[in-house]
C-alpha cells in the first residue's frame, strides 16, 4: 500500500515536470514579447523605423558598429529581441511536442499555434521595412504582435495551479468582452501612430476621423473593464487570485487614460510617454485575458464538480 502511494506520487511529480519547465519558459517569452512591443513603440516614435535601411541585416552587417547611434541602437535591438523569441518560440513548439504525453492535450498545437504567430510577424516585420513603413502593415505587425502575447498568456495562465471558488457567475464573459475591446482598442492606437493621425489632426487633416474613433474607443473599453472591477468587488467568495487581477485592471485602465490625456496634450512631444501608453495598453489586455483564462477555469472546474456531486447522490 505504502509502496503504491509512494509510486503514485514519484509519477506525478515527474510529470509536473515537463509541465513547469514549459511555463516558466512561456512566461519568459511573454516578458521578453511585453518588452519588444515596448522597444517597437519607442523605435516608431523615434522615427527609427527605418534606421536599418535593409533586412534581415542590419546594413549588411549582424552588429552595424560603424553606423550605430540611437536610432540604429532601437531598430537593431527590436530585431534581436524579435530574432530570440523566435528562437524561444521554436524550443516551445519542440519541447511541447517531445514531451507531449506528460502534457494537455492541447498545449503542443497551441505551442505550435504561437510558432505560426511569431514566423508571421517576422514576416510582417520585413515587410515593414521594405514596403517602408506602409500604414496598414505597420498596423498588422502590432496586431500580431498582442495576438501572439495574448496567446502567451492563455497558455502560461491555464497551465497555473488554480483551484477556483465556483462563484464567478457571468465574470468570464465580461472579462472576455473587455478584452477585445481593449485588443480593439489598442489596433486603432497602432492605426493613429502608423498613420502619424495625431499629428496630422492638429493639422486640420481628415485624418482627424482616424484619432476621434481613437478616443471614442477608450468609453467602450474603459466600461468593460470597470464592470469587471466592480462584479469582482462585489463578488463576495471571489479567489483571490481574481481579486487581484481585478484590482490590476483597474489601476491599469486609470493609468492608462492619464497617459492618454497627457500624450494628446503634450502634443506626443514626450516620448516616453508615448511608449508608456502602448506598454501599459498592452499589459492591461494582459491582465484581461488572464483574468478571463482563470474565470473560465473557475467556471468549468465548479460545473464539472457540480455534476460529479449531482451523479453521486443519484447513486
Amino acid at each position: 500500500m505504502a509502496e503504491s502511494v509512494l509510486y503514485r506520487s514519484v509519477a506525478t511529480q515527474e510529470s509536473s515536470q515537463p509541465k513547469e519547465r514549459i511555463r516558466r519558459l512561456v512566461w519568459k517569452i511573454a516578458i521578453a514579447t511585453l518588452l519588444l512591443m515596448a522597444v517597437g513603440s519607442a523605435t516608431r516614435v523615434m522615427n527609427a523605423g527605418l534606421a536599418c535601411p535593409d533586412w534581415p541585416l542590419c546594413y549588411g552587417q549582424l552588429v552595424p558598429s560603424q553606423q550605430m547611434n540611437l536610432q540604429v541602437f532601437l531598430e537593431w535591438f527590436h530585431r534581436l529581441d524579435a530574432a530570440l523569441i523566435g528562437i524561444s518560440a521554436i524550443a516551445l513548439a519542440g519541447l511541447s511536442w517531445w514531451d507531449r504525453r506528460s502534457l494537455p492535450n492541447w498545449l503542443p498545437w497551441a505551442s505550435t499555434f504561437a510558432l505560426g504567430l511569431i514566423v508571421f510577424q517576422g514576416v510582417l516585420g520585413g515587410l515593414t521595412v521594405t514596403e517602408l513603413l506602409r500604414f496598414d502593415i505597420v498596423t498588422a505587425h502590432l496586431g500580431t504582435a498582442l495576438l501572439f502575447f495574448t496567446t502567451l498568456l492563455v497558455i502560461g495562465t491555464a497551465l497555473l495551479p488554480y483551484k477556483g471558488t465556483g462563484a464567478v457567475g457571468k465574470l468570464p464573459w465580461v472579462s472576455l468582452t473587455a478584452a477585445i475591446l481593449v485588443y480593439l482598442q489598442s489596433l486603432l492606437g497602432g492605426l493613429v501612430a502608423s498613420k502619424w493621425a495625431l499629428h496630422q489632426c492638429f493639422g486640420v487633416s481628415q485624418l482627424c476621423l482616424v484619432m476621434n474613433s481613437h478616443i471614442a474607443g477608450v468609453v467602450p473599453a474603459t466600461l468593460a473593464t470597470l464592470a469587471v472591477v466592480v462584479i469582482a468587488w462585489r463578488t463576495a467568495a471571489l479567489h483571490p487570485t481574481l481579486r487581484q487581477l481585478a484590482k490590476l485592471a483597474a489601476g491599469l485602465v486609470v493609468l492608462q487614460i492619464l497617459l492618454g490625456v497627457a500624450t494628446w496634450r503634450l502634443h506626443l512631444q514626450v516620448e516616453p510617454l508615448t511608449v508608456a501608453h502602448q506598454a501599459v495598453g498592452a499589459a492591461l489586455l494582459g491582465t484581461l485575458v488572464a483574468f478571463t483564462v482563470l474565470a473560465l477555469r473557475d467556471r468549468t472546474e465548479a460545473g464539472a464538480l457540480k455534476a460529479l456531486s449531482q451523479e453521486a447522490e443519484a447513486t
